[in-house]
């Protein structure tokens, strides 16, 4: 893996971000958007393994431990966002460990980064079915409730939760799941449909990016919102 050192110091006025998650596909997704988006200047990815990505834009920092940062932290300071696409599917585990995968590993990190970063964008990807009563049946949707609600507690300059729909992927990406190319063929017919009930990985990505460089007014963002927000 080549990793890129890009260079530290002044931004000229350009953004720097931080994007986990980059071996799944919405991170992978986000990190493709960021290189080729001209408002961006450095991409600092996170990851468990490379992410296989060589680009003049991206730094790479290899880390086992998201509960222990302290190694990397001097590496993370300096940002202007952090573009959380981490996460894990809650199919076959009990709540104890999906709430440690999910909850716990989130805001560890997110803390670290609001303690470093006072002026930082956060932008978390949740989903659309997410709790913010944290008292609904489903366990995973009242477990990302209850991170969203802290992470909207912590004093980040502004925090964004993304709740997309179906996500439509971006062709060529190394990370898409298998059953989003079987889909792929009904995306025309959902978007005539449901046309506020998906966005593509595209617009997730610009989104991201336009929360730092336009804002939106609306902390919790669905679809609609993140279609919205990638028009601007």
């Amino acid at each position: 893996m080549d990793i890129t050192q890009a260079r530290n110091g002044d931004s000229g006025g350009k953004t720097k971000v931080i994007v986990t998650g980059a071996t799944g596909m919405v991170g992978e997704g986000v990190v493709h958007e960021c290189l080729m988006h001209p408002d961006i200047e450095q991409v600092l990815v996170i990851n468990r393994k490379p992410c296989g990505i060589v680009h003049g834009k991206l730094r790479e920092i290899i880390h086992a431990d998201f509960f222990d940062l302290s190694p990397i932290e001097s590496q993370l300071a300096g940002h202007d966002a952090c573009y959380f696409c981490l996460g894990v599917s809650s199919v076959g585990m009990k709540e104890e460990e999906y709430y440690r995968m999910t909850y716990e590993l989130t805001l560890h990190a997110a803390g670290m980064l609001c303690k470093l970063n006072p002026g930082m964008v956060f932008c978390y990807v949740s989903g659309s079915g997410t709790d913010s009563s944290e008292k609904g049946r489903s366990m995973w949707a009242r477990v990302k409730g209850k991170t969203e609600n802290e992470l909207l507690q912590l004093p980040f300059k502004k925090t964004y939760m993304f709740r997309p729909g179906y996500i439509h992927p971006t062709k060529g990406l190394k990370h898409t799941h298998g059953y989003y190319y079987a889909l792929s063929w009904l995306y025309p017919i959902v978007k005539l449909l449901v046309p506020q009930g998906v966005i593509t990985l595209k617009e997730l990505g610009i989104a991201m990016i336009h929360t730092v460089t336009k804002g939106y007014e609306k902390s919790i963002l669905y679809s609609k919102d993140i279609k919205i927000l990638a028009e601007r």
